[in-house]
């Protein structure tokens, strides 16, 4: 007879404000194998995990949920946490106020919290309603800068294997022009590199582009500084792992966001893989030419 104790099933909770993806994260998540139930009662929770579940679980509340409280989902979540059968992590999915506002410009729908206000006058209190569950979320996404696909890639990332989510990095190139990064652990800056903008030849390319990263790899520096990083990431990643922390994103800025911090994204993003890291990379400035509403 086996001892094995039985592996926890895995259940997300799907939170966040209005017009951040919840819907698209939702949808994802059915295409990788869970069971998906959106808008749920809060109080129906409880009996739908009775008993086994056969598959892993995905569950979307937010405040357009009948009944929805954040204290009710922080005591839900704490009522998970407890049963040994159940792997339950809650994903919140966050997006900029600038964001929010031309998302619900495009779609024009009325915010549930100011349905005969401007939206933004219902994002800014969900964002103040919402503060404390945020704070208690395993995973963390800001989808200010995403398209549907990148959402898509950066959960089949976390939640693919079987629903299974191990810990997880994302490494995404940023320009310092457009701002930095929302949500982002850590961030490198790559600007000190010789920049490939200069060579008339190689302004319109990429980082992807092989000769992009020969001309990089002329600085001196490069090499030195690709190691100390990979280096130092290897030594923090697994003292996040077992602090108990399920994902880390990493940032990697330069001037336009396309050819430095493209190639390092890149460099460092095959240098954890080869250790064995779950990693996952985009690069913001290139994807924005290709965004649409997350609905």
């Amino acid at each position: 007879m086996s001892n094995d104790t039985p592996k926890p099933q895995k259940l997300i909770v799907v939170s966040g404000p209005s017009g951040a993806g919840r819907s698209t994260a939702i949808n994802v998540l059915e295409d990788l194998g869970f069971e998906a139930i959106d808008n749920v009662p809060l109080t129906l929770i409880p009996r739908l995990t009775d008993g086994e579940l056969t598959r892993p679980l995905a569950i979307g509340l937010d405040v357009r949920n009948r009944d929805f409280t954040v204290s009710g989902v922080s005591d839900l979540m704490t009522q998970l946490h407890q049963r040994a059968d159940i792997d339950a992590q809650l994903l919140f999915l966050e997006a900029g106020e600038d964001t929010l506002v031309r998302r619900y410009s495009e779609t024009r729908r009325r915010h549930p919290l100011a349905p005969d206000e401007p939206a933004i006058q219902g994002i800014r209190r969900e964002a103040d309603l919402l503060t404390p569950l945020r704070q208690q979320a395993e995973f963390l996404l800001d989808t200010s800068d995403m398209s549907p696909h990148d959402l898509k890639a950066h959960l089949t990332d976390w939640f693919g294997d079987r629903g299974a989510a191990l810990f997880g990095i994302s490494l995404q190139s940023f320009s310092y022009k457009r701002g930095t990064p929302k949500g982002v652990d850590m961030m490198f800056d790559c600007r000190f590199l010789k920049n490939p903008y200069w060579d008339s030849s190689l302004r319109a390319s990429t980082g992807l582009d092989p000769a992009v990263g020969a001309y990089i790899e002329t600085d001196a520096r490069l090499a030195k500084f690709l190691a100390k990083v990979a280096d130092l990431l290897l030594m923090l990643l697994p003292a996040f792992r077992d602090e108990g922390k399920s994902h880390l994103s990493i940032g990697f800025g330069c001037t336009g966001g396309q050819h430095r911090s493209v190639y390092v994204t890149e460099q460092l993003a095959l240098a954890l893989a080869k250790q064995s890291w779950q990693v996952s990379k985009r690069h913001r400035e290139m994807d924005r030419t290709r965004m649409s509403p997350l609905p």
